[in-house]
């Protein structure tokens, strides 16, 4: 594999983050029709079709299936999709749900017995200084409930990781896709039980082409296409030359809420993100700049 980033994977790795990043408004069009649940159940739908005739069956056990598609589908997105429904902004919810690194290393630890580097005490110091200024100010576009929500949904996604780290598949496009299976069914009977026949019939009477066009891009642009090319980097390239450019998602996050959707970017909320990013720098990139300058 090769350090070197020629300048058309370097443009790819930069359409992946932006899809990732601006995702997060895609979400806020959808949620002008349709109840977060359903939205959630039909975007793992989409994703699951036609990709599943296409691409076999990963070699994983299918406990392991089950565990990922439902951390993912229904703790990361389907409490996401609720918080964004009117408790926390796009652009916060980009960076909130970025703190899934250390919840990850956490879980690492805790089960994998992993022993915690002093770079990484700093930096899970300097992200909760960050999620801390953000529950500080909490106003009308954020609430504490949205936050908590959020922070669930990122040790859900942590949890995810963990499943994916213990199934160990070799295709991960394939296992998004297969895993999507088992988030489906929670998710349609989750929103039947909590939202209702009425408020699901009604989103989906009333949702226009733009509504579709998101539950597609969800399904097919943010995941088959940003998975299929960030694994296709990943295998041409060192995991510490592609990664660093994941931090770049909550600013694309943040832009984009800011630019469509009219989101203030008041001193704090850009304090907060500086802290939190900050605490996700230290983490990927101290061990790098480490070796480089021993």
């Amino acid at each position: 594999m090769s350090s070197a980033l020629p300048t058309r994977h370097l443009l790819l790795a930069l359409a992946v983050v932006s899809v990732w990043g601006t995702n997060f408004v895609v979400i806020k069009v959808a949620l002008g029709h349709l109840p977060p649940l359903l939205f959630a159940a039909l975007r793992f739908t989409f994703a699951l079709f036609p990709a599943m005739v296409l691409l076999p069956r990963p070699s994983v056990r299918w406990q392991n299936l089950a565990l990922y598609g439902t951390l993912i589908g229904v703790g990361q997105f389907g409490l996401l999709y609720i918080a964004m429904n009117g408790h926390i902004s796009p652009g916060i919810a980009s960076l909130v749900i970025q703190v899934q690194v250390f919840f990850t290393i956490g879980l690492s630890i805790w089960l994998g017995g992993e022993r915690v580097r002093t770079f990484q005490w700093l930096a899970l110091l300097l992200a909760t200084s960050g999620i801390a200024l953000i529950a500080w100010n909490t106003d009308g576009t954020t609430t504490v409930l949205g936050l908590l929500l959020v922070l669930v949904a990122a040790l859900s996604w942590a949890g995810g990781n963990i499943a994916a780290m213990q199934g160990k598949p070799a295709n991960m496009l394939a296992y998004v896709v297969w895993s999507s299976a088992f988030a489906i069914p929670p998710l349609f009977a989750l929103s039947l039980l909590l939202e209702g026949w009425d408020a699901a019939w009604t989103g989906l009477h009333q949702s226009d082409l733009a509504t579709w066009a998101a539950v597609a891009w969800q399904g097919w642009g943010n995941t088959l296409f940003g998975y299929a090319a960030w694994g296709w980097l990943l295998a041409r390239h060192p995991a510490a030359t592609i990664m660093p450019l994941a931090l770049l998602i909550p600013i694309f996050g943040m832009g984009a809420s800011a630019l469509w959707l009219a989101e203030a970017l008041p001193a704090w909320k850009l304090g907060a993100a500086a802290l939190v990013m900050a605490g996700l720098a230290v983490n990927l990139l101290w061990p790098r700049l480490r070796a480089a300058f021993a």
